[in-house]
């Protein structure tokens, strides 16, 4: 499972022990086991459940996802609030057992559970022979679109961050790549993702989490100054990729991806452009979480790292 996933079971320290990594890995795999021992459906409506029971056992994520909701739209009653933090444990919970059948769907299956829109916005770029930068939010059910390129015809890289405990994180890689996706570690990436955009390759990345000051700019989001990376503005610069926003809605049936046309950039290679195309990805990612908010990580910190002076706004 993505590490924001995880966050159903628990934070995990880095230090951290053999038997402490085996009874972490015991439990993950009982829980996905368990769910993904029925229908996809079935294990879908289990998660749902086991999401809703999180939110119980872990009132810090509930309280961090309530604060947020009060900054980013103190419009809604606190009533409104409680019903889209409820969402997004269910929605998490949803994604968990969808994923629980990652190691025996086929293709065929996974087709008939997910849909595509905008693949002309695909072809178009892909015809151009230009890399391709995917970036996208822990939205629905963003894990679906690592497969969702094999059922298309051509190879995904995302960037990820691995999870600390080794053993989880091997089995989350080999499901995540079981149909030929390539997981890159964002902290050895250094020239590969040059050289895959150069080559006129495809990566994905998430591009909605909070970042340290050193490794990102403050942009808005929803009118707050919100750390986010820029590695996808100075990836495109470098390459001349395309950008394409890509996410992934539960309908209430089935999952729903969304390509849409690419972000217009200026190819010019300085810090205020950086800045500009950093903002135009993360209105995008603001539009679809206003049209879905109880589908987006509001349990993450987003704003936790703040400008210089600025007092902590959790």
């Amino acid at each position: 499972m993505p590490r924001a996933v995880f966050l159903l079971f628990r934070k995990m320290p880095r230090n951290r022990s053999k038997i402490r990594n085996w009874i972490e890995y015991i439990a993950f795999r009982g829980v996905i086991g368990f769910i993904g021992l029925f229908s996809i459906k079935t294990s879908m409506r289990m998660g749902e459940l086991f999401g809703k029971l999180c939110m119980r056992i872990f009132p810090r994520l509930k309280k961090t996802g309530i604060r947020n909701l009060e900054l980013a739209l103190p419009d809604l009653s606190k009533m409104e609030h409680e019903r889209i933090i409820k969402g997004v444990f269910e929605s998490l919970g949803r994604q968990l057992g969808f994923v629980s059948h990652f190691g025996k769907i086929d293709l065929r299956e996974f087709s008939r559970m997910v849909e595509l829109r905008g693949r002309e916005n695909l072809d178009k770029n892909l015809n151009q022979g230009r890399g391709i930068l995917f970036f996208t939010g822990h939205f629905g059910g963003w894990e679906i679109f690592n497969i969702l390129p094999s059922t298309l015809g051509f190879q995904l890289n995302i960037l990820v961050r691995r999870i600390d405990n080794p053993l989880i994180e091997s089995y989350v890689d080999k499901i995540r790549t079981r149909f030929g996706t390539i997981t890159i570690d964002k902290s050895k990436a250094d020239k590969k993702l040059f050289r895959i955009l150069k080559n006129g390759g495809c990566l994905g990345i998430l591009a909605d989490l909070n970042v340290q000051e050193k490794g990102g700019v403050f942009v808005d989001f929803f009118g707050i100054k919100a750390s986010t990376t820029t590695s996808i503005a100075k990836l495109a610069l470098k390459t001349k990729a395309s950008i394409l926003p890509a996410f992934v809605v539960w309908n209430g049936e089935k999952y729903v991806v969304y390509l849409e046309s690419e972000i217009p950039y200026n190819e010019v290679e300085n810090k205020e452009n950086i800045r500009e195309i950093t903002q135009k990805i993360t209105a995008k990612i603001e539009e679809y979480v206003r049209r879905y908010p109880d589908q987006w990580l509001w349990i993450h910190k987003r704003w936790n790292t703040r400008p210089k002076g600025e007092l902590s706004l959790y």
